[in-house]
């Protein structure tokens, strides 16, 4: 992608042509309580501008208390991916259950049983449902990838962005022909917005930001990770928690990731400023 093409989105936001801002999401809150708390101080406290709701997961009430206006989007959610923590859809949608009695573990057993039609009352829901709790929804991202990387799960998350009119997160350019569809392209035609470049690593992916960082490209990069503070249901939940711990030590307490994101010029934003200007179209 040129630099003229990948400042596009840069300069309607009010930037230079050539500005590098960045979005750093905090995924997978209403995951735990541990969650809930680490993405809040990022979010208030730490260099984090955003972050995006798990609703059908049991904490997603708590976040929805806890919650003061901040950039907030839905983490579109088809997936439990965990051995002994479970959550399901919010509509009891047959094919979305595996036989645990939660969602699916896998992506590909979703795709290989999901009925589409079910998949967008389940979305559509949790849409809703976030609105309904209080959320200013920002934009939409999925979990695990489940609706962005095959292309009749894709036309579902566009739909949803088209209906009420929000962002989504959007792999890479070069992404499109490893999954085998302009996904980017068909976002761009229907006027939702994404950001230029997406950053993901594993959780606890420091090491790939703080590359990353180094060789900001201009446009809007966003980075996700997953912080969450330290808790015995964690540790006992999630098998990456330490991971997860130090994503939240890295968003609030290090002072190495203010340093480097002024040493890159970047300038930070959220999805919100996206949503402002799709709707201002």
């Amino acid at each position: 992608m040129s630099v003229a093409a990948s400042s596009t989105l840069a300069s309607r936001l009010g930037h230079e042509p050539d500005a590098r801002l960045v979005i750093f999401n905090c995924d997978d809150l209403g995951s735990s309580r541990a969650a809930n708390v680490a993405i809040y101080e990022a979010l208030r406290h730490g260099v984090a501008t955003s972050a995006s709701l798990m609703v059908p997961c049991p904490w997603a009430r708590d976040a929805a208390a806890m919650y003061r206006g901040e950039d907030v989007g839905v983490h579109l959610t088809l997936n439990a991916e965990w051995d002994t923590y479970r959550w399901g859809p919010i509509t009891h949608a047959p094919s979305l259950f595996d036989g645990d009695g939660g969602f699916p573990r896998t992506v590909t057993d979703v795709w290989d049983h999901a009925d589409l039609d079910e998949v967008r009352r389940e979305l559509h829901a949790q849409i809703e449902r976030a609105i309904v709790w209080g959320f200013d929804v920002s934009h939409l991202d999925s979990h695990m990838g489940t609706v962005q990387l095959r292309a009749e799960f894709f036309d579902v998350y566009l739909e949803l962005a088209v209906e009420f009119d929000l962002p989504l997160r959007m792999g890479g350019a070069s992404g499109q022909r490893s999954v085998g569809f302009p996904y980017r392209d068909l976002a761009a035609a229907e006027g939702v917005l994404f950001p230029d470049h997406m950053v993901a690593g594993p959780v606890g992916s420091r090491h790939a930001i703080e590359r990353a960082l180094f060789d900001l490209r201009p446009g809007v990069t966003e980075f996700y990770l997953h912080p969450a503070i330290d808790t015995d249901e964690l540790r006992a939940s999630h098998p990456d928690w330490s991971n997860r711990v130090e994503d939240h030590a890295f968003l609030t307490s290090d002072p190495s990731l203010p340093d480097l994101v002024e040493r890159a010029g970047a300038t930070l934003v959220g999805y919100r400023e996206l949503r402002d200007l799709q709707r201002a179209r």
